[in-house]
């Protein structure tokens, strides 16, 4: 009896010991966590967000954690919420390309700088789509009358992503995006309707908003905006074809600044286990995703290369 109390007391100790390093390491920011997504629900930042809900509640890697949407500004209201999150590692938000161009596009007074980057997850990649009942049959075909005349092939998209790939491709094919015309949608289906109507020649948009369309065949794919062919999909990419356009919709957590170090490496730690739970790898099979994983110093070189990118292709445009 006195050897079990004498085991209780240490086992009880042992416990409470690990508990309170386990709280001063941050373990315990895992207990209520708050996922937001700087978007309507819906979208891509709000899909990628409830996926990673879904995947973390269902293994228990973290316990209530709730998916709050602030939307507006393409994204940037809710850099600017998260960015005055002091401290607080209990709350992340997905970013994206979408969101660097938004700030670069409204001249906004927060930018990545002003957050903790964690980790890149995946990516999206944009198709090149034409009416099923256009005359275009390949990309070279598009580009022919493009660079005769830059302004007679009206183009579309579901986004400012979308026009920045378009802008891309446009300097690949040796065509000003400055005398390109745009047709600006606020979603994937918008330019879709665009297309069928006749409203618009040709779009750059997520395959997975218009994979539907491509198979049932009221769009036409003429090259995927990807560095290489996507698993499943039989779309050749622009650069096979001699363009060379790999601008990725990215996808990468945040957290707020001034958080500590340990609480850092324990928020990378989560999306790591996160992508190797069977719902995250349903999740990107589900979506289209393409896993493309990233942290520490590297992430932070890829974000300045980003912001000088898309910096460089809202010069192009003449925006």
């Amino acid at each position: 009896m006195v050897i079990w109390a004498i085991f209780a007391v240490v086992v009880v100790g042992v416990a409470t010991a690990f508990s309170v390093r386990a709280a001063e390491q941050g373990e315990d920011i895992r207990a209520n966590m708050t996922y937001l997504a700087p978007a309507g629900p819906g979208g891509g930042w709000d899909t990628f967000m409830r996926e990673m809900q879904q995947a973390d509640t269902s293994n228990n890697l973290v316990g209530n954690v709730q998916v709050v949407n602030v939307p507006g500004a393409a994204g940037t209201i809710g850099l600017g919420r998260i960015s005055t999150m002091e401290g607080d590692a209990s709350s992340i938000m997905v970013t994206g390309a979408g969101l660097v161009a938004g700030v670069e596009q409204l001249n906004s007074p927060v930018s990545h700088d002003d957050v903790t980057p964690i980790a890149r997850v995946v990516e999206e990649y944009d198709v090149v789509v034409v009416p099923a009942d256009s005359p275009y049959d390949s990309i070279d075909d598009l580009v022919a009358d493009w660079q005769k005349d830059p302004g007679s092939i009206v183009w579309t998209g579901g986004g400012s992503f979308d026009q920045l790939v378009m802008s891309e491709f446009a300097l690949a094919a040796e065509v000003d995006p400055a005398k390109t015309s745009y047709l600006p949608n606020s979603g994937g289906g918008e330019a879709t309707q665009a297309l069928i109507t006749g409203t618009a020649d040709a779009a750059t948009s997520g395959y997975q908003d218009v994979a539907d369309q491509i198979e049932s065949g009221r769009l036409k794919a003429l090259g995927l905006a990807a560095p290489q062919r996507m698993d499943g999909v039989d779309i050749s990419t622009l650069s096979e074809q001699g363009y060379e356009v790999d601008l990725a919709n990215w996808r990468a957590i945040v957290a707020p600044p001034g958080i500590s170090d340990e609480e850092r490496e324990n928020l990378t730690e989560l999306v790591r286990e996160t992508i190797e739970t069977p719902e995250w790898q349903n999740a990107v099979d589900r979506n289209s995703w393409t896993e493309n994983y990233l942290d520490g110093p590297e992430l932070e070189t890829f974000l300045n290369d980003e912001r000088t990118r898309i910096a460089g292709l809202y010069e192009e445009m003449g925006v």
